[in-house]
């Protein structure tokens, strides 16, 4: 009975983080959400504890999982081995950033990532602040404009990660050269001011 009470403690501390790093595969979890569900049977209710957890190698791989248990530590372990087996790559630039803007949507959930210079920080809040510092971004800005439910907040946020292409890969679409393509967004990028003059 002692148990259950200590579990039911750990389960108010939803806002916090929890952070771990693994010595095998260098992967780092962070715990966003704990929530407390009931199920009525005949007899009464039955309690479990829901789970999100994200699982990161801080170099360009992110994924997220949910797990479900009777306890808290056996949901964050389900949670965590989902996040393993969904992992993405990200394309980053400079291993620290962005290549575009991208704006992602899941259900209510709607975010929007934007890149950034050097020295600008994580700015974002909650679940997207956990995934971009799992992923190893160092400099975005990110702002939530839907739901705040954490589940629909990360999978709008993996929905515009998913959306991230690399020059290198357009280019090798298009049949380009890279260094086209980067003179190309720089052209257009001082057009209008070639324009003007």
């Amino acid at each position: 009975m002692a148990r259950n009470n200590e579990d039911r403690g750990r389960g108010r501390g939803r806002g916090r983080d929890r952070d771990r790093e693994e010595q095998g595969d260098e992967l780092v979890d962070k715990l966003v959400h704990i929530n407390r569900v009931a199920k009525t049977v005949k007899g009464g209710r039955n309690f479990q504890f829901a789970a999100l957890v994200i699982v990161g190698d801080q170099k360009g791989r992110v994924g997220f999982g949910q797990g479900k248990a009777r306890e808290v530590p056996e949901a964050i372990r389900k949670a965590t081995e989902e996040a393993k087996k969904s992992m993405v790559r990200v394309p980053l630039r400079e291993g620290r950033t962005l290549h575009h803007d991208s704006p992602g949507r899941h259900g209510a959930g709607k975010v929007v990532l934007r890149a950034a210079p050097p020295g600008t920080g994580v700015i974002a809040g909650g679940p997207m602040r956990a995934v971009l510092e799992t992923l190893g971004v160092q400099d975005v800005v990110a702002k939530s404009t839907g739901s705040s439910n954490p589940y629909n907040m990360i999978r709008a946020t993996f929905d515009a990660l998913k959306n991230q292409r690399s020059p290198r890969s357009v280019a090798s679409k298009r049949g380009l050269k890279v260094g086209d393509l980067v003179a190309r967004r720089n052209d257009g990028a001082s057009a209008p001011e070639a324009l003007e003059a």
